[in-house]
């Protein structure tokens, strides 16, 4: 797997370095190291650790989907605990997604994945990566576009795991350049399946963050350690666009907020669309 990531604490200002862009341009993907302090990453775990245990979710507006006992997704987070508020409209994570996308961004949705190996599952022999469902949100060509000689996406994803993930730990699958590929994405699915140099799976300590479009194919890997796997995702779009269905923000939560983050996580700025290119 390409190993260009770099530490966030070496990025003067938020943004991405040339380095970090170019990297994202080849392969659709850019893993930033240690975004987030041990005791950040902590207090969104518990968070996420109270959320799993809650039985009361529904009345509290979190979605959530479970597959047997070794996977559970939750959606709609950031009206349960302010550490995922905070994760959602953090300032290192934001102009990120800004870069991406091309402009100002509101929250598309916000989801959390808590797994482990399935115990019944056969995993074919000899693979060194199992995905379990390659997908992607939008595809090149209709999802996608140049700006500037830069390319962009108008949904964009800031994963970022909550647990250290090495080989066999689950982590994130990629197709490096599917992100702006028009080819049918059964066929690039098929090709990468062949050959497993045409995968990617990530690799991270826990507090890093992989930034990708959602033209990007991915996939979640089967884990085959005995390790929890943890992490936290934020969507972002540009300001026109709607929620995803289940995450729409309750007027009075939205009275809550700072006023700095209430277009951001209510989508207010609507059609008012700024872009971030340089005089």
């Amino acid at each position: 797997m390409s190993d260009t990531t770099t530490t966030a604490a070496q990025t003067p200002r938020p943004g991405l370095t040339l380095a970090q862009r170019f990297h994202l341009e080849v392969y659709g993907y850019v893993l930033l190291k240690n975004v987030f302090r041990p005791e950040e990453v902590e207090r969104m775990k518990a968070a996420l650790y109270r959320m799993r245990d809650d039985p009361d979710l529904e009345a509290k507006r979190v979605y959530t989907h479970k597959h047997g006992n070794h996977y559970q997704l939750f959606g709609h987070l950031v009206e349960y605990d302010p550490a995922l508020l905070d994760y959602a409209a953090d300032p290192r994570l934001v102009p990120l997604a800004e870069d991406l996308v091309g402009g100002a961004v509101r929250l598309e949705e916000s989801e959390a994945i808590i797994n482990r190996r399935d115990p019944e599952a056969v995993l074919p022999e000899g693979r060194r990566v199992v995905p379990v469902g390659f997908h992607t949100g939008t595809r090149h060509g209709w999802g996608t576009y140049y700006e500037q000689n830069r390319f962009h996406c108008i949904f964009v994803k800031t994963l970022t795991y909550l647990t250290d993930v090495g080989p066999g730990d689950g982590g994130t699958a990629v197709i490096p350049g599917s992100h702006r590929m028009s080819w049918p994405q059964q066929e690039m699915i098929r090709a990468a399946m062949e050959d497993e140099r045409l995968i990617h799976q990530i690799e991270a300590p826990a507090g890093s963050t992989l930034l990708f479009p959602e033209s990007l194919i991915h996939s979640t890997t089967a884990i085959t350690t005995d390790k929890e796997r943890v992490i936290l995702v934020s969507g972002y779009t540009p300001t026109m666009m709607r929620e995803w269905m289940g995450n729409e923000i309750s007027p009075e939560f939205v009275e809550t907020l700072p006023e700095a983050i209430r277009p951001l996580i209510s989508g207010s700025d609507n059609w008012r669309w700024r872009r971030n290119y340089p005089n």
